[in-house]
């Protein structure tokens, strides 16, 4: 085998495979990961080593060779040919200065993983999935898993990609020490494993695993791993507490300090705080479609809640739920449903302890709050 010397020379090798291409186009994403498939063939889970946006051309035209992509969001699987092939075209641009592509470094680690052997749960196969294009939903489990990487790895943002259906492409595992079970055939399969003299601890039962389990974004903490779904995003500096949740295609964008539930689809921008036991309504909530969102410098109280979106310098008051049909009176008198006033910005929402009603009176540079504790925010 004849390595590469020079990038010039990986640049020729580039255009000659696409020649053999038709029509490509290069795709939005491409993720080369290792799935565990079960004995009845369902995909439990995909690990993605390396999962980024923006590839460069010599491994996604490698890749799309190998297994003949056809231009379309797809995934594949890999048999041992076809990964030993991916190894070689690996090896020959290993020493060309210079020259570094995220996914050669996971062709390796997949190959490696695989080659340990089966899990308890299943079968170790290789995986590679395509994304055309980021409005396209995701065609299977390999593909959404791809997506839920990129989505904690902030790759994306939430929003930023199709997610549609992506309950139905998942598969309900007992998630456990030594990894995923279906959970249709879980009870005979861990009696087998105490046969063996294996202790199995189940952690959940769900279609989403911990998030800590497959990707690890710097400069967060998470006191409770099993708080945090994968496909959640967490900006860095963020906290969440004990008591703090947050789900998929869902987070925040900067500093925060979350003690409270952060549901499928919201989004927090940086400094604002969700106090404990408070709650943010998602886009599952009652089959909704409306996207909540948080502006910068929000304080949502403790046991508080909202149904719909603040701008920035916000403060819902503890113990206050602000749904969109909430009637509120503003500081002229006037009653209006709280959802005329989603997406304002510098409103305090509080609820008069003498009559009962939902006020929202305009904070100012005159007001007595003095902005978030940012003792807090010392990541």
């Amino acid at each position: 085998m004849n390595r590469y010397t020079t990038r010039e020379e990986i640049d020729k090798a580039i255009g000659e495979i696409q020649s053999e291409i038709p029509n490509y186009l290069p795709p939005a994403a491409l993720g080369i990961g290792v799935a565990t498939k079960s004995k009845s063939g369902k995909i439990l889970d995909v690990y993605y080593p390396s999962p980024i946006i923006g590839q460069s051309d010599y491994t996604v035209l490698m890749l799309a060779n190998i297994v003949r992509w056809d231009g379309t969001t797809s995934t594949s699987e890999l048999n041992r040919t076809q990964v030993d092939q991916a190894l070689s075209a690996r090896d020959m641009v290993l020493g060309v200065q210079g020259f570094d592509e995220p996914n050669l470094k996971a062709i390796e680690a997949t190959a490696a993983i695989s080659s340990l052997g089966d899990p308890p749960g299943g079968q170790r196969v290789v995986v590679v999935a395509f994304i055309r294009d980021l409005a396209d939903p995701p065609v299977d489990a390999v593909d959404a898993y791809f997506r839920l990487h990129l989505l904690s790895a902030r790759e994306l943002t939430p929003h930023s990609a199709d997610l549609t259906g992506v309950f139905t492409k998942l598969t309900n595992c007992v998630w456990t020490n030594l990894g995923p079970f279906e959970a249709e055939e879980f009870a005979l399969r861990r009696l087998d494993l105490q046969m063996k003299g294996l202790t199995v601890q189940v952690h959940g039962v769900d279609k989403f695993p911990r998030m800590t389990d497959y990707v690890i974004p710097s400069g967060v903490r998470i006191a409770d791993a099993d708080r945090v779904r994968l496909g959640a995003h967490l900006a860095e500096g963020t906290t969440v507490m004990h008591e703090g949740f947050c789900n998929f295609n869902a987070g925040t964008l900067g500093t925060s300090m979350v003690e409270g539930r952060i549901s499928a689809g919201v989004v927090i921008g940086d400094g604002s705080d969700l106090g404990g036991g408070a709650s943010i309504m998602g886009t599952l909530s009652g089959g909704g479609t409306e996207v909540v969102s948080v502006g910068q410098g929000c304080l949502i109280g403790a046991e508080a809640g909202i149904g719909i979106s603040l701008g920035n310098n916000c403060i819902i008051e503890a113990g206050l739920y602000v749904t969109a049909g909430t009637l509120v009176t503003t500081p002229d008198g006037s009653v209006v449903k709280a959802l005329m006033l989603s997406g304002q910005n510098d409103l305090l929402f509080r609820r008069n302890s003498q009559t009962g009603k939902v006020e929202v009176i305009f904070r100012g540079e005159n007001s007595s709050w003095q902005g978030l504790n940012e003792e807090l925010h010392q990541n």
